[in-house]
Order: C-alpha cells, then sequence, then structure tokens
C-alpha cells in the first residue's frame, strides 16, 4: 500500500529551486500577497502554483530592469 505525499515547498525551498535570494522571493509573497497553503510547524509551505506565480513576477522584475 502506497500513499500519495503531495510535498509543499517553504519559502527557503522555492528561493533555491528558483536559485533566487530569499529576500526577493519573500518580497514578491509580501507584494503580490500570495497566500501560502499551509504551515509546517512555524514555516509556511506554498502549492506549486503559488511557485509558479513567484517565479513569474520575479522574470518579470527582471526584465523590467533590463530594459
Amino acid at each position: 500500500m502506497s500513499a500519495d505525499v503531495t510535498i509543499l515547498p517553504t519559502v527557503g525551498e522555492i528561493a533555491r529551486r528558483l536559485n533566487k535570494p530569499l529576500h526577493r522571493v519573500e518580497y514578491i509573497i509580501d507584494a503580490r500577497r500570495i497566500r501560502p497553503e499551509g504551515r509546517a510547524g512555524n514555516a509556511r509551505v506554498f502549492s506549486e502554483a503559488a511557485v509558479e506565480r513567484i517565479a513569474s513576477e520575479l522574470r518579470r522584475i527582471d526584465e523590467e530592469r533590463a530594459q
């Protein structure tokens, strides 16, 4: 018997995955009011949809800076 386990990333894991500084990920979460899916102890955990939104916002900011 196997149980399907969904792994929800923390803010630190999102920063590592996106290869971005933690403070930039935190800024996007706060500024765009992205809600965590839940909590694991004290840590906020986010859905994959939220991770994609964070990545998209970071790309948009980087593109604007490049202009």
